[in-house]
C-alpha cells in the first residue's frame, strides 16, 4: 500500500487523510531562563522580579483551587451567599494569576505552569482532599490569604526597589483585591448570624 506524507498529513489509497502528530519538539525557551526584554529592565533585575512573580503565580493557583473546592462543597443555611462569594473570590484569584503570568513573560521569563513546578514554587500549601465544615474551610482560606498578602507586600517593595514600577503597581492592585476578599472571609467567620438557634440544632 502506497502512503504519501505531505504537509503533516498521511494520504492513503482512496484519498483518505489521517492527521499525523509531529514527533519533532522545538523548545522556544527553557523554563527558568530569562531573555532580554523590550521594557529596558536589566536582566539581573528582571530575574529577581520573575522569580517573585512565579512565587505569586503558584500561590494564586493554589488559592484558586482551594476556593473552588470550597465553592463546590459548601452547604448549610448560608449556602447560596457563600457559594457565590467563593466563586467570585476564585475568579479574582484566577484573574490575578493571568496578569502575573503575562507580566513575567513580558519581562523575558517563563511563567510557572506545570502542576509539579506550581507545587514546588508555591509558598502556601492547600488543605487535603477531605471536605470540612464551612467554618474550618474558611479559616483555612483566611490563613492562606494572610500568607499570600505578606508575600505580595514583599514583592511590591522588591519591584519598587529594583525600579520596576509597573510590576509594583500591578501587584499593588492585586493586593488590594486580595485583602478585600480576605476581609470578607473574616466577616463570615464572626459569631453574629441571622440563623436562629433552632436551625443550628
Amino acid at each position: 500500500m502506497q502512503i504519501i506524507f505531505l504537509d503533516g498529513k498521511i494520504y492513503t489509497p482512496g484519498g483518505r487523510i489521517k492527521a499525523c502528530m509531529s514527533t519533532q519538539k522545538r523548545v522556544l525557551q527553557e523554563f527558568g531562563t530569562v531573555e532580554e526584554n523590550s521594557l529596558r529592565l536589566e536582566t539581573e533585575k528582571a530575574e529577581q522580579i520573575i522569580d517573585a512573580l512565579n512565587t505569586d503565580l503558584a500561590a494564586g493557583y493554589t488559592l484558586y483551587h482551594q476556593l473552588k473546592k470550597h465553592h463546590w462543597n459548601v452547604e448549610g443555611a448560608e449556602f447560596r451567599d457563600l457559594h457565590l462569594f467563593l466563586g467570585e473570590a476564585a475568579e479574582h484569584a484566577e484573574e490575578a494569576t493571568d496578569e502575573i503570568a503575562e507580566r513575567a513573560q513580558a519581562l523575558g521569563g517563563t511563567p510557572v505552569a506545570s502542576m509539579e513546578n506550581l507545587a514546588e514554587h508555591s509558598p502556601v500549601e492547600a488543605e487535603d482532599e477531605d471536605v470540612y465544615d464551612i467554618r474550618t474551610s474558611l479559616e483555612n482560606d483566611l490563613e492562606m490569604y494572610g500568607d499570600i498578602i505578606e508575600s505580595l507586600r514583599d514583592h511590591v517593595e522588591l519591584a519598587e526597589n529594583l525600579g520596576d514600577h509597573a510590576t509594583a503597581e500591578l501587584l499593588r492592585e492585586i493586593l488590594v483585591q486580595t485583602e478585600e476578599d480576605a476581609h470578607h472571609i473574616e466577616h463570615y467567620l464572626e459569631d453574629d448570624t441571622l440563623v436562629t438557634e433552632s436551625a443550628l440544632r
